[in-house]
């Protein structure tokens, strides 16, 4: 969703813009082909494939990401072609590019990849705060069905949501669709991303309903992000200013607290974006801001 509203130049509702490192995260041909797969929302209706928002599987939630990249790399092309061609794109035809990569049979990989880099890109570094929102929910929803029943939960869980009996009506208004769901497992997941309730019902046994998680507020109640860290990541910012002097990936690690195969990775991006350069010292790489760096931050070039 964030990448839906990167791509269609959109705000969030209590984000606001969704920021320079989403829209740079764009220009990687799998993040695009992403973008590209989304529905021109002309008609009013909102389908994008579900194989992008695989059910999450039970279990403990620091693996889910894994697990769902894993489930859309091994998505069969026939599921891909259908979802593909469910998507309203106005009155052209599929893009280019996705039938290029439809047809070769690489759609799933390289929307697993793209999913992956848009992460790192723009999502890693503001996800505590998220995340710790969407578990708050999470267990405030289970308290809620532990309590008081499962046909209470359904029944308030959204003003467009509603349980009577064995029924479950979700008022979405551009289209009607009746599905039967006995004896069928539904999951509940929270999201940051919209204020509306969303249902995936396309993929076969692939029941989700996504509601907007209370306590959003909670999220900006932390600390704001410097301008820097907005712009190129937390981690990236970090980085770059501690590259006033020329130091190897390990000693940012040690002196950033960080991973050196996290380090490794923000590095190769603000070498490719011409912000810092790398030089062999022997058998080590150490690597220094440039003058685009320096003018970034504002300072003067080291001398």
């Amino acid at each position: 969703m964030w990448l839906r509203l990167a791509a269609a130049g959109r705000r969030h509702p209590v984000f606001g813009d969704p920021g320079a490192a989403a829209r740079w995260a764009l220009r990687h041909p799998d993040v695009a082909l992403i973008a590209q797969c989304q529905p021109d929302g002309a008609d009013g209706r909102t389908y994008m494939p579900d194989l992008l928002t695989p059910r999450p599987a039970p279990g403990p939630a620091a693996r889910t990401f894994a697990e769902q990249l894993a489930m859309m790399d091994a998505t069969p092309q026939e599921a891909a072609v259908h979802q593909v061609a469910t998507v309203r794109f106005g009155e052209g035809p599929v893009p280019a590019p996705l039938r290029s990569a439809l047809e070769a049979g690489e759609f799933g990989r390289r929307v697993a990849n793209g999913m992956r880099q848009f992460w790192h890109d723009a999502m890693a570094d503001e996800w505590t705060a998220i995340g710790a929102v969407l578990e708050t929910d999470i267990a405030a929803r289970s308290r809620q069905m532990a309590g008081h029943g499962i046909g209470h939960l359904l029944d308030t869980l959204h003003p467009h949501a509603s349980c009577s009996g064995t029924r479950l009506d979700v008022r979405k208004g551009a289209y009607e669709e009746t599905i039967q769901l006995t004896d069928k497992e539904v999951v509940l997941t929270p999201t940051t991303q919209g204020s509306d309730i969303c249902v995936q019902l396309e993929a076969t046994g692939d029941f989700v309903l996504f509601y907007p998680a209370d306590g959003l507020g909670a999220a900006l109640d932390r600390p704001r992000t410097p301008a820097m860290g907005r712009l190129l990541g937390r981690s990236r910012a970090t980085l770059l200013t501690d590259l006033e002097t020329a130091r190897t990936t390990s000693e940012l690690a040690a002196r950033n607290n960080l991973a050196p195969a996290t380090v490794s990775y923000h590095l190769g991006v603000l070498h490719r974006s011409g912000l810092v350069l790398r030089q062999r010292d022997r058998h080590v790489v150490r690597y220094r801001r440039s003058a685009e760096g320096d003018a970034l931050l504002g300072q003067q070039p080291a001398r």
